[in-house]
């Protein structure tokens, strides 16, 4: 399956879910191609970091300026997953020709939602046209939500987001703003490698199930 990670916006946490995905699937027994087509290459990055460290397993993460729709589809045997940004729009919608899914964290706030929606309306043309043929599925999620349950903001955003036209499917399974998340990285470490009983790590694992529904049940 190929999982495109995007966002219009910076600072929304594409390249944390991305590795943390990419290293649940490898320990999961599944094979990940990643494809980092942000200029920032974080993602690829943080798989270099892993490998100099010497953690296990090792990530096959491709640092790209560009990607053709062809070396996607090479790789449907395996897990692909694609970190883009804004900065690289001609590459984000390419990789969406080519997607089985769109995954779109949304930090909870109102200026994100609008620059979901301003996403939406940027890339509209390009999903609309593969969802037609019946492959394409767009989720949003609220990532680095409020940990303080008093606080509405992640509950109206998710409203806000259910009401985006271009978005399928407001996923429940929020995640965090956990220290967690930025130290494990720091690391070379996913956070559930590095704190496999906090809560940075349930709620990762649950996020990382309703993906993968299949891997349920495995090591994770």
């Amino acid at each position: 399956m190929i999982t495109v990670i995007a966002n219009l916006k910076g600072g929304s946490g594409k390249s944390t879910v991305a590795f943390n995905l990419a290293v649940w699937l490898e320990r999961n027994g599944r094979r990940v191609v990643g494809y980092d087509l942000d200029p920032q290459c974080t993602f690829s990055d943080l798989g270099m970091l892993r490998k100099e460290i010497g953690n296990k397993p090792d990530l096959n993460i491709q640092s790209v300026r560009a990607v053709l729709g062809e070396q996607l589809v090479a790789h449907r045997d395996c897990e692909v997953l694609v970190d883009v940004g804004a900065a690289n729009m001609a590459a984000m919608k390419e990789a969406m020709t080519s997607a089985d899914r769109i995954l779109v964290p949304v930090p909870p706030s109102q200026a994100d939602v609008w620059a979901t929606q301003r996403f939406l309306h940027i890339v509209g043309p390009d999903m609309e046209a593969v969802s037609m043929n019946g492959r394409h599925r767009t989720m949003a999620f609220v990532n680095r939500a409020d940990t303080n349950k008093s606080i509405r903001e992640t509950h109206e955003t998710e409203e806000a987001l259910r009401m985006l036209p271009g978005i399928d499917e407001v996923m429940p399974h929020r995640l965090k703003m956990r220290t967690g998340f930025r130290r494990s990285l720091s690391e070379g470490l996913a956070v559930f490698e590095m704190w496999p009983r906090s809560k940075a790590a349930d709620e990762f694992r649950a996020l990382a199930a309703a993906l993968y529904p299949d891997v349920t049940g495995q090591l994770n």
